[in-house]
């Protein structure tokens, strides 16, 4: 018979209750990073039946980034006020919605527009399934179900490349099948959280939605990120344009911030971000950002557009970096549970990734796959040693009432983390190829204006073009790699930071408990608890569990 781990309400819940619950979510997470690790793959493909750019490429992943990164703290917000079972649900409708629209799209213009509305609901499931969990499960278990957390992650990214590759490789499917297979998982999981999910609505007073400061975060990251993917091709770093989209991104992300101060319930709640634990959880989370969506994204074009091989083979020499994900989150999953310390293994994982990134800067079109697959494995085992870890660092420190707010403050610096992380590093690598490209076909002798250095569709250059093209590539992305790994340094100096702590067992901080009975307490004349036996209260209740 299992023991009582968690509890909704006043009712502890076992472990097979516990299990159960998380079924309906985990497969809301499996469904959120399917639609972005299904694509990875067959990315290329994708783009070049559309006739789309190097641009287009980074975008059709960045606009889903983008929205999601923007709503992530709309949602968490919502947690606070509504249902988050309903919410969740909902968020699986967004989805779905966008899905089936991305199928249909007939451009790359479509298909990026589709994608940024798929991406509201992907931020709901980000943020919302972590609210959940929070709901249900005390940091120090939470530990051990991060296994689990990171088993979904890694099956999601490992299969949703291959599943990707087999369907643009299979002709009677086709590309759009990569986006029309989620619906299936996404229904599934609707019924899966209807009949399993048990949450109590605990709905606190007053709250407000800050929906001018969400949009104003959004616009300014928004304009920041237009300007980084065509600055230096469509107009000069000195120009006009550039004064204006960054002086225009740099004014509304000033004024953001001061709307944000004034807030009553800011949407990104400055008190909290200036916080220890929480400022450097998202100095590491905006270095996992760029590991999570960087990584899987511009691997599956190295290997298609740089090495020559298939979509469904991508997808397979993908998978030892997502075996690094699976077994390191397991792995220090338990161990936080056992130990109930977090930072020792955040630290590790930061370190870990930083090596990985800077062994990935040494590949080219030639490098042995041991190697590059030596390199991401090194990558996924400090991914999954830090991502979920630095959300159950910041969740620890608020009380239960704050935990919407918390996790999608992180969930959101994360997102914005990735999508920076995305444009910029495609907008580096569009440039790098470009001038490779053009000066490897003047030195073949090969006219530029006829080698289509901006389509990605490789298949329609002649043979001799090919091979440059997928040389520039292949070199260029050990290139961003590099970039990726000192951006990483960032993540290991926020953790060193990072204050030591012991996970607490109860899911809402003892003070916040234990307030309302030693307010009694002192109205009635009777003396306040002591912290020492409001701790000592604590470790009897959980031993007793």
């Amino acid at each position: 018979m299992s023991a009582p781990t968690t509890t909704t309400g006043d009712t502890p819940m076992t472990h097979r209750q516990t299990l159960e619950a998380l079924s309906g979510l985990l497969l809301v997470l499996f469904v959120a990073m399917l639609s972005g690790t299904v694509v990875s793959t067959a990315l290329p493909k994708i783009i070049g039946a559309l006739n789309g750019s190097q641009t287009q490429y980074t975008w059709v992943v960045t606009a889903t980034l983008l929205t999601a990164t923007a709503t992530t703290p709309v949602w968490g917000k919502l947690a606070d006020l509504f249902n988050k079972k309903l919410l969740v649900q909902v968020a699986i409708v967004v989805f779905l919605v966008g899905s089936v629209v991305a199928g249909l799209a007939q451009t790359a213009g479509q298909l990026i527009a589709a994608r940024a509305f798929q991406g509201i609901g992907v931020g709901g499931l980000q943020a919302l399934v972590q609210v959940a969990i929070a709901a249900m499960i005390p940091p120090r278990e939470r530990g051990r179900y991060n296994g689990y957390l990171g088993g979904v992650m890694a099956v999601a990214t490992v299969g949703g490349p291959l599943l990707g590759g087999l369907i643009v490789d299979t002709s009677w499917l086709g590309w759009r099948w990569c986006f029309f297979v989620g619906v299936p998982v996404a229904v599934l999981a609707l019924i899966l959280l209807q009949v399993t999910l048990r949450l109590p609505t605990v709905r606190r007073d007053n709250v407000k939605i800050d929906y001018l400061g969400a949009s104003l975060i959004a616009a300014g990251v928004s304009v920041l990120l237009i300007w980084i993917s065509f600055v230096d091709d469509s107009f000069a770093w000195v120009s006009w344009q550039s004064a204006a989209m960054v002086g225009g991104s740099v004014l509304l992300l000033a004024l953001a911030v001061r709307v944000e101060a004034r807030a009553d319930e800011p949407v990104v709640p400055l008190d909290l971000v200036r916080q220890r634990t929480t400022a450097l959880a998202i100095l590491g989370s905006l270095a996992v950002g760029m590991a999570m969506f960087g990584g899987a994204v511009f691997l599956g074009q190295y290997f298609q557009i740089g090495r020559g091989y298939s979509p469904t083979e991508a997808g397979l020499l993908t998978i030892p970096m997502m075996a690094g994900v699976l077994g390191s989150s397991i792995v220090a999953g338990r161990l936080i549970t056992r130990t109930g310390k977090i930072k020792p293994y955040i630290l590790v994982g930061a370190v870990v990734l930083v090596a990985g990134f800077a062994l990935l800067g040494t590949i080219d079109h030639e490098t042995s796959l041991v190697l590059v697959g030596a390199a991401m494995f090194i990558v996924g085992v400090g991914v999954g040693m830090t991502m979920q870890n630095l959300v159950l660092a910041v969740q620890n420190t608020v009380s239960l009432r704050d935990i919407g707010a918390a996790s999608s403050t992180v969930a959101f610096f994360r997102s914005l983390g990735g999508t920076i992380g995305v444009s910029v590093l495609g907008a580096v690598l569009a440039r790098r190829v470009t001038e490779q490209i053009t000066t490897d076909l003047a030195a073949a002798g090969i006219p530029t204006s006829g080698g289509g250095t901006g389509s990605l569709n490789i298949d329609a250059m002649p043979a001799a073009v090919q091979q440059i093209v997928r040389a520039a590539y292949g070199d260029a992305t050990g290139h961003i790699f590099l970039i990726s790994a000192a951006i990483a340094v960032v993540g290991v100096l926020a953790a060193a930071l990072l204050k030591p702590v012991t996970l607490r067992a109860s899911l809402d901080l003892p003070d916040a408990a234990t307030s309302a009975a030693v307010a009694a307490d002192a109205v009635d004349g009777a003396p306040a608890f002591d912290q020492v036996d409001v701790d000592a209260v604590a470790k009897e209740t959980s031993a007793r569990r």
